[in-house]
């Protein structure tokens, strides 16, 4: 059975920042006959929840694993060990589940893939990669994000 890493949140752990789950019949959808691997990059990090939100401040996930950008939180508080170290975990257990392929929380500074929020906690949207997502693809692995989400 062929199997995909899927952020928790999108399988309604309530692992969000805000305490909350994104589950949905879309989701389900999309992994129903596959393993799955389910799992929260920014807990793993070490981050609880509920925390604060954090965004991307000067790039995207790729440049935070070059050194050439952070993930802060709305305080201003630099998160970006723990988003790093997250990554590292889920690239971790995407290997050992034996997953070619994750399906992502859109958007998120983590798990976004092709749009994460520009740092400015404004809602704004440019293109660009989460930091696990960046990890994932550096990696050979697949990262889409969730539909309808």
């Amino acid at each position: 059975m062929e199997a995909i890493l899927v952020s928790a949140c999108l399988r309604g752990v309530p692992c969000r920042f805000d305490g909350r789950h994104k589950a949905s019949s879309e989701t389900e959808r999309e992994v129903a006959g596959r393993e799955v691997v389910s799992f929260c990059p920014e807990v793993a990090g070490g981050l609880v929840t509920p925390r604060r939100p954090a965004e991307l401040v000067g790039g995207d996930g790729h440049d935070v694993l070059d050194g050439a950008a952070r993930v802060v939180d709305d305080t201003g508080r630099d998160v970006t060990a723990e988003f790093v170290a997250g990554a590292r975990r889920a690239l971790a257990a995407a290997r050992n589940g034996g997953c070619t392929e994750a399906l992502l929380m859109p958007r998120s500074p983590s798990c976004g893939r092709g749009a994460v929020y520009d740092g400015s906690f404004a809602g704004e949207l440019v293109p660009g990669d989460g930091v696990t997502a960046a990890l994932l693809e550096r990696n050979g692995i697949t990262v889409r994000p969730a539909p309808g989400v």
